[in-house]
């Protein structure tokens, strides 16, 4: 049987219609992200067969490309919340896990189960962070990301702190593997601070917290040059200052953050001192003479 003229056009596709699908822009910043779980799974692969250079290594890596992935989703219009996710359960992976076990393997089993209970509290601790991190992004009144700082210390940055000690072994030649028992000590104690401050509510640096002043931007241009060419020289020990240095300055966020919430909190009590002064007082109504009986 053949179609009537108007069966035709119905079963015709719509003009300016496109076939639904997503566009390649969109996927880019999720192959970024999955290429940062990826390798830091990777360095647990490293560890079991004793590389602990190449592991640390694909953690480094899964921090380079998590430090790209929101910017490029950003750049590319490529945001979503699917991509949010997806970049939480990357780092869970990348900075909780992968640390925990290549830490593990490398120095905390030699404490036995203290040992693994410190290796769990550093994945514990991170996929909280995160947690809480997810769920405040539907939050709008956030004072410190306002201000441009973090809640606690970044994943990426917690997995750097806690690999200070594999750093410092790599950069001195394996001094650290002289005394076993004494680097799972210090493994331990650098990992359970770095898990602590993951979840601490404590302000800690953004880079809009930053300001770089306009006559040192040429130094600091200069300092970029000498940290690309100690990385290419030193790259272990320059890990290791890096770490350290944040970890060193992570108290001043505190005080830095205290002091712009306070210069917050004086204009936004000015502002409203001018504007009740601006504004006339309200006369009260004069009441109407009630009629007499």
């Amino acid at each position: 049987m053949s179609e009537t003229p108007d069966q035709a056009r119905q079963n015709q596709p719509a003009q300016g219609k496109q076939a639904p699908g997503l566009p390649i822009r969109a996927l880019i910043p999720n192959a970024i992200t999955m290429l940062a779980l990826c390798s830091g799974a990777t360095g647990v692969r490293f560890a079991i067969s004793g590389e602990f250079e190449k592991a640390a290594a694909a953690i480094v890596v899964a921090g380079l490309l998590d430090g790209i992935d929101g910017r490029v989703a950003r750049l590319l219009r490529g945001t979503s919340r699917f991509g949010a996710e997806l970049d939480s359960l990357s780092d869970v992976t990348a900075f909780g896990i992968a640390p925990a076990l290549i830490l593990y393997l490398w120095a905390l089993n030699d404490l036995g189960r203290f040992g693994w209970v410190v290796a769990l509290a550093l994945a514990v601790c991170c996929a909280l962070r995160l947690a809480r991190f997810n769920t405040s992004l539907d939050q709008e009144d956030l004072p410190k990301q306002r201000l441009g700082f973090t809640t606690g210390v970044p994943a990426p940055a917690g997995a750097g702190m806690a690999l200070l000690p594999l750093f410092w072994n790599l950069a001195t030649d394996n001094s650290l593997d002289a005394d076993p028992h004494l680097r799972a000590i210090i493994t331990a104690v650098v990992v359970g601070l770095s898990a602590f401050l993951m979840v601490s509510s404590l302000p800690g640096w953004g880079f809009k917290a930053v300001r770089i002043p306009r006559n040192a931007r040429l130094f600091v241009l200069a300092g970029v040059g000498l940290f690309a060419a100690s990385l290419a020289q030193a790259p272990w020990m320059t890990l290791f200052a890096v770490a350290a240095a944040y970890t060193v300055a992570f108290p001043f966020a505190s005080v830095r953050y205290s002091r712009l919430r306070r210069e917050e909190l004086a204009e936004a009590a000015q502002t409203e001192i001018t504007q009740a002064d601006i504004m006339p007082p309200t006369e009260s109504p004069v009441p109407e003479p009630k009629p007499h009986g």
